[in-house]
């Protein structure tokens, strides 16, 4: 049961990185992002992103908050698996 659990957060987590990572890749096409499928990836992923945005600023016209928001997002991944480590193995 405990494993389960488990693995449903961990790939959550997977399908989350996968949808910023396709959201990154949609800005190197013209009108991807205004596309219905860029504007789902878009209310998913941006309320993430928004924070980091305001602290790493883009260094003319490359914009480094994503990958930080992915560190970030793969540290906190770290984080939920080793509290459900201790309190479920």
């Amino acid at each position: 049961m405990s494993t389960n659990i488990f693995n449903i957060i961990d790939n959550l987590f997977l399908v989350y990185r996968y949808m910023i990572i396709g959201y990154i890749l949609l800005s190197w096409f013209p009108n991807a992002r205004e596309s219905s499928f860029g504007a789902f990836l878009a209310r998913i992923v941006e309320p993430y992103l928004t924070p980091f945005r305001r602290f790493v600023p883009p260094l003319g016209p490359i914009d480094f908050s994503p990958i930080v928001a992915l560190f970030a997002l793969i540290f906190l991944q770290q984080g939920v698996k080793y509290v459900i480590q201790l309190f479920f193995f």
